[in-house]
């Protein structure tokens, strides 16, 4: 349930809050199409992980050695891996909206990281995403981690594209704060203790 994950993530950022977008979607037990008399069908869940500045070896269930991460390679062997893909871009918002969107840059909105004063990038104008998609599927979805595809209460704000939940980033710029003072939580300011 994301509630307990939610609140393993929150103790987690108490020392160390890394620029991450993680999505989640979970379709255990949802309720599907299927006639009453049937059973429904369990849909898989879904955890998507993409790290800035990470490269396909620098992980333990891609054969990296010097990183560990015990965790991605234990859900790594428990699921699939995924060895033909490509970032979207060099810089960070674009190729996040081409993963969110699914088009080549040449076709998204965002093609570089554009600062906006105060918190936040300039909105993608996308109107799905891969979070809408997996919900009219029947998912729950969440983002943990960092966003930069539009500033908080905007029209590309995750909870308005997609997400049921969000915990995290919203500004890229704010994702450069190794320690950080607060984070997004649901459209609510979670101020970390000290």
């Amino acid at each position: 349930h994301f509630t307990a994950l939610i609140h393993r993530w929150k103790s987690a950022t108490a020392h160390r809050v890394l620029p991450v977008l993680a999505c989640i979607a979970s379709g255990l037990g949802l309720a599907t199409t299927a006639p009453a008399a049937e059973s429904p069908a369990r849909k898989p869940n879904v955890i998507f992980i993409m790290v800035d500045d990470m490269g396909l070896g620098d992980v333990g269930c891609y054969g990296g050695r010097t990183l560990k991460t015990p965790n991605i390679d234990s859900l790594a062997k428990d699921g699939m891996l995924l060895t033909n893909a490509y970032s979207g871009s060099s810089v960070c918002a674009p190729s996040r909206c081409v993963l969110m969107t699914g088009r080549h840059t040449g076709h998204c909105s965002i093609r570089a990281n554009k600062e906006l004063q105060g918190e936040g990038q300039t909105p993608m104008t996308e109107g799905y995403t891969m979070a809408s998609v997996l919900k009219k599927a029947g998912y729950t979805t969440g983002l943990f981690g960092k966003w930069g595809l539009g500033f908080p209460g905007s029209p590309a704000d995750p909870l308005k594209s997609g997400f049921d939940h969000f915990f995290g980033y919203n500004c890229q710029r704010h994702a450069h704060t190794y320690y950080p003072d607060w984070l997004h939580d649901d459209g609510r300011i979670y101020q970390i203790p000290e």
